[in-house]
């Protein structure tokens, strides 16, 4: 199965029943308008971490009641998260949201050694955008955490997202390997890279998955562009996730598609022992409740 947009997402999480998210730092109006959105529509039960005071101060700015969420008092930015952590760990929360707390505090963490969240995987980041026009969610991976990923750290990526994709029902994932050029040269070891995933799914190393690179962008979404290179591909433009080169076209793709194509984005972090809400400041509160349904969707 493929979702049309993130409303058919957000059903299906729905439909599970309430989550319980833990959310270090809570004391931010646009999350707090996301936990609201959320938690009226009963997706989620929020535990809420941080300055208490500030919480409900506001909360009542933005008309938020609280009547259905826990209220865990922590002022210190340096104990929040460890705290948040601590309530996925004892069985109280289904997964973690940053709130307005610096990332490396919030990663420090959740891969503490004692009780944290680590599996021994990379963390990466996925990202889903709802782009007009399109007929599915499109996903990219890694725009938000991996810099310059080499080969081994690219197959733990898309492992990940993999794994969270067909986890959400996806029966098969199309990823497209991206690259400048559809020719593997040495002189660009993005293409080499890719040549490689795709050689390695070839031989059944991405159960459920047909990966294909190295690919531009314009064949990865468009079977015209593909037969006007004389490209043949089973996935003929039909790509459901894009697993970048480098932090960098990560990031400037997915900020093409919310500032030229006016894209919802949603986005997570991968590789802990539960999915972690993981938002920029940047985000609306509208992307940062589709990425609390993308968690709970998939909260194990």
């Amino acid at each position: 199965m493929r979702f049309n947009g993130f409303e058919s997402l957000h059903d299906r999480a729905k439909s599970l029943g309430r989550a319980k998210v833990a959310v270090a730092a809570a004391a931010d109006k646009e999350v707090l308008e996301a936990i609201k959105l959320a938690e009226k529509e009963g997706l989620i039960t929020p535990i809420l971490i941080g300055n208490v005071f500030e919480i409900k101060r506001l909360a009542k700015e933005i008309g938020f009641s609280l009547n259905g969420a826990e209220l865990i008092h922590e002022p210190n930015l340096k104990e929040v998260a460890h705290k948040a952590v601590d309530a996925v760990v004892n069985g109280q929360a289904h997964f973690l949201m940053k709130g307005l707390i610096n990332s490396a505090d919030f990663l420090r963490a959740v891969l503490r050694p004692v009780r944290g969240l680590r599996t021994g995987r990379l963390l990466s980041h996925l990202s889903g955008f709802q782009v007009p026009g399109f007929s599915r969610l499109l996903f990219v991976t890694d725009g938000g955490m991996n810099i310059a990923p080499s080969l081994t750290q690219k197959k733990e990526i898309l492992e990940n997202s993999l794994d969270y994709l067909k986890g959400i029902g996806m029966d098969r994932v199309n990823v497209i390997v991206l690259a400048a050029n559809e020719v593997a040269n040495p002189k660009m070891p993005a293409t080499m890279d890719a040549q490689a995933l795709a050689e390695m799914s070839l031989a059944g190393e991405f159960p459920g998955a047909i990966v294909e690179g190295p690919l531009a962008l314009d064949g990865a979404v468009s079977a015209t562009a593909l037969k006007h290179k004389g490209i043949s591909s089973q996935i003929n433009g039909a790509v459901d996730l894009f697993l970048v080169p480098s932090i960098e076209v990560g990031n400037v793709l997915s900020k093409s598609m919310v500032y030229f194509a006016g894209a919802t984005m949603a986005g997570l972090l991968l590789g802990a022992q539960v999915p972690i809400v993981f938002t920029s400041r940047n985000d609306t509160p509208r992307s940062k409740f589709m990425s609390l349904s993308m968690a709970a969707l998939n909260r194990g």
